[in-house]
């Protein structure tokens, strides 16, 4: 197996830097004997919500399992469409239609992320809700998209899975919504060591039914509402994320100090992520836009750099989507933006002679070509 000498993700030297904190968490769980909906579950959707500035949260199995109990929370059907954006992960579509609707896409500005300019061409009599994408960790157009979905009475849904702490104007992704979905994958900024995921909400219905709905649709040991799923988080990793929290801002700030490093380093060479008017952006993934970028992929990853491509073909080009009628002259904007992107290392451990690396061979491969 190739060993590159700067790798996409680097997590045992990320846990290392809590990993006594960890161990103690475990032990704690190990010793209590609570291993499912526990105190540590319940403690870790206090803390959650307080840090989204949301009055709710549920932990739930996975970030898909989140957006398909809240979109399934809403009584979708066969009848229904939500809309969504076609160069996020592939869940942002494939749980709308678990819950039963139509997935239904709308192109994206420069930054990646949702036009909310085109938003209302694509809303129908049968369109139920919304769900923009903090895409790469950088806060959708949460006011223009509230502002259309007020008026056309609609559900709006966050997905946030690569975007906690993320905010614009001071408020943070998950507080904006209706309700707000995360993923705790481990490539996410807050993870679990293993999956995870988090819906928040500031409605107590909402939130009650979604309670019930990650645990069978129980409300007891003894009565079930409806049926469901198992889709609980589990007590041990809950206890892991809460010691994880504790140290989110401070990781994100070295995050963010690398990405804009990054950036300032990179400039000459190729487009980067630069932060808009209000955003504050947590870089969940760091992506360029480059010329030449299948070659330069190609160069970086002979050199000893993991550079990756999120995502290579968009949903609405997936066989899974291939009912829904889409083609590749549907979302020029989304075309562009898929052949140009390419994503580089950050975590909070990269350390400056791995990212001067990086900029060193992106400037040789310009220069020599």
């Amino acid at each position: 197996m190739f060993s590159y000498t700067v790798p996409y993700s680097a997590l045992a030297t990320e846990a290392a830097l809590v990993k006594t904190e960890l161990m103690r968490a475990v032990e704690s769980v190990l010793d209590s004997g609570r291993y499912i909906l526990g105190p540590e579950v319940a403690a870790f959707e206090r803390e959650f919500a307080e840090y989204c500035q949301a009055k709710f949260a549920a932990g739930t199995s996975t970030g898909t399992s989140a957006l398909y109990l809240a979109l399934r929370g809403i009584g979708l059907d066969e009848r229904d469409e939500v809309i969504t954006v076609p160069n996020s992960f592939i869940a942002s579509a494939s749980s709308v239609a678990l819950a039963g609707a139509k997935p239904v896409f709308v192109d994206i500005c420069d930054d990646g992320n949702m036009d909310s300019q085109k938003l209302e061409d694509v809303i129908s009599d049968r369109t139920r809700a919304i769900v923009p994408v903090h895409l790469t960790g950088r806060p959708a157009r949460m006011k223009d998209v509230l502002e259309i979905a007020r008026r056309h009475d609609l559900f709006v849904l966050e997905d946030a899975a690569q975007a906690v702490g993320a905010s614009l104007d001071g408020k943070r992704v998950g507080s904006w919504g209706h309700a707000a979905c995360f993923s705790l994958h481990p490539l996410k900024n807050l993870h679990a060591f293993g999956d995870g995921g988090m819906v928040t909400t500031q409605d107590p219905d909402l939130i009650a039914g979604l309670l019930k709905a990650r645990n069978h649709g129980m409300v007891n040991r003894e009565q079930c509402d409806f049926w469901s799923f198992n889709s609980r988080l589990d007590e041990m990793q809950a206890a892991m994320l809460r010691v994880q929290l504790r140290y989110l801002d401070a990781l994100t700030e070295t995050r963010r100090s690398l990405a804009l490093r990054y950036n300032d380093l990179l400039r000459p060479y190729v487009e980067v992520p630069d932060e808009g008017p209000g955003e504050h952006c947590v870089f969940q993934t760091y992506v360029v836009k480059a010329e030449r970028r299948d070659e330069l992929k190609q160069y970086l990853n002979e050199h000893g750099v993991e550079a990756l491509i999120h995502y290579a073909t968009p949903i609405h080009l997936q066989p899974a989507a291939k009912d829904l009628g889409y083609s590749a002259l549907d979302f020029p904007k989304t075309m562009q933006h898929v052949s140009k992107i390419l994503s580089f290392p950050l975590y909070p451990t990269l350390t400056h002679v791995q990212q001067d690396r990086v900029v060193e061979l992106v400037g040789s491969f310009y220069q020599k070509n």
